[in-house]
């Protein structure tokens, strides 16, 4: 029988998220693989990898999840203690300053158990180093007193999964990222798809969705759904206040003008940066650096968060001279090239 699953949330796992929010966050997260939406190639993967774990009796092999913010990382992680009937213990690397730290987190598992480490790219290299035979021989190395009568004892750790998940890949050192069994990469999601999770989340939240009102708000979710459920849940305060609580195409369109999301999902962030490269430096190449500080927004939000779906999209390109707005970015904001050359 599967053990009873417990979560453990420490640091600053939730940051990223609206505080407002956080409480029925959780619910709207599926518990078993055959729920969880999307992600096709890494489902079929997992689902081989968890009943071959289960059919030795052994830990699962550590992963790791990357790409950008809000595409399931955490929820995959829930959901493979959940299918192999373990706890989870979850953290972040911020959280973790001193190697101590994570010596107590690696001896109070227990066997077979997840560590979830979100944006483990961002663990300081002496905490990273810990993890080196922690991971390879389920092991920690301990020093005891200090100067010349220092001595290094090694305690026996019980096998346990590590579950890591980045948004910055390539930050990550050699040394930790090969020690990964597995790495699988986080793709967009499409319409279809965020579509069902609409309607998933809408039967969970009680909210009354029709199809077109479901495809509306999936177009506009900029493939990603954790936005998906975020604009379910602002339409819905809108459908329940101007509405009769149902929420339509017409319903759903309103309210996402009124939220200044275009019918490409591009918010007024998204659009600034792009009017700003083309009307500033005539739609490029400019430096990442250069752009933050003329839209006044962290390099690494724009780099994590924004680009990501608007190269995905085809509205920008990164050159080695730098970030270069497309054609399709013109026509999308209703922008003459010629004009804008002239202007220049």
């Amino acid at each position: 029988m599967a053990a009873k699953r417990t979560i453990q949330t420490g640091g600053t796992l939730e940051a990223a998220q609206i505080p407002e929010d956080n409480k029925i966050e959780n619910s709207l997260r599926p518990k078993r693989l055959n729920d969880y939406i999307g992600q096709k190639k890494i489902k079929e993967s997992l689902n081989i990898y968890i009943a071959a774990a289960k059919k030795r009796g052994e830990a699962l092999d550590h992963l790791l999840f990357y790409g950008p913010p809000g595409l399931g990382k955490t929820t995959l992680a829930g959901i493979i203690a959940s299918e192999m009937g373990v706890n989870i213990r979850i953290t972040s690397g911020p959280a973790i300053e001193k190697p101590g730290e994570m010596a107590a987190i690696l001896n109070n598992l227990q066997e077979g158990d997840v560590l979830f480490i979100d944006e483990i790219h961002r663990l300081n290299r002496q905490v990273e180093e810990v993890l080196y035979p922690a991971m390879e021989d389920s092991c920690i190395d301990i020093m005891i007193g200090k100067g010349p009568t220092a001595r290094s004892i090694r305690l026996e750790l019980p096998h346990f999964t590590l579950i890591g998940a980045t948004t910055r890949a390539g930050m990550l050192s050699a040394p930790l990222r090969d020690r990964f069994g597995m790495l699988h990469r986080m793709e967009f999601y499409d319409v279809d798809e965020l579509k069902a999770i609409i309607m998933q989340s809408a039967g969970v939240l009680g909210v009354r969705v029709d199809d077109k009102g479901a495809e509306e708000m999936a177009r506009r979710s900029r493939g990603t759904p954790r936005i998906a459920n975020r604009i379910l849940k602002r339409v819905r305060d809108f459908a329940e206040v101007r509405y009769d609580g149902i929420i339509t195409e017409e319903v759903a369109v309103t309210a996402l003008d009124l939220m200044d999301v275009d019918k490409m999902g591009l918010d007024h962030t998204d659009r600034n940066l792009l009017t700003t490269m083309i009307e500033k430096f005539s739609g490029g190449p400019v430096g990442l650096d250069t752009i933050a500080a003329a839209i006044g927004e962290d390099a690494g939000t724009i780099e994590d968060v924004y680009e990501p779906y608007l190269i995905k999209n085809g509205f920008l390109n990164r050159t080695p001279r730098g970030r270069v707005v497309t054609e399709a970015a013109y026509h999308h904001l209703g922008i003459e090239i010629g004009f804008m050359n002239a202007v220049q």
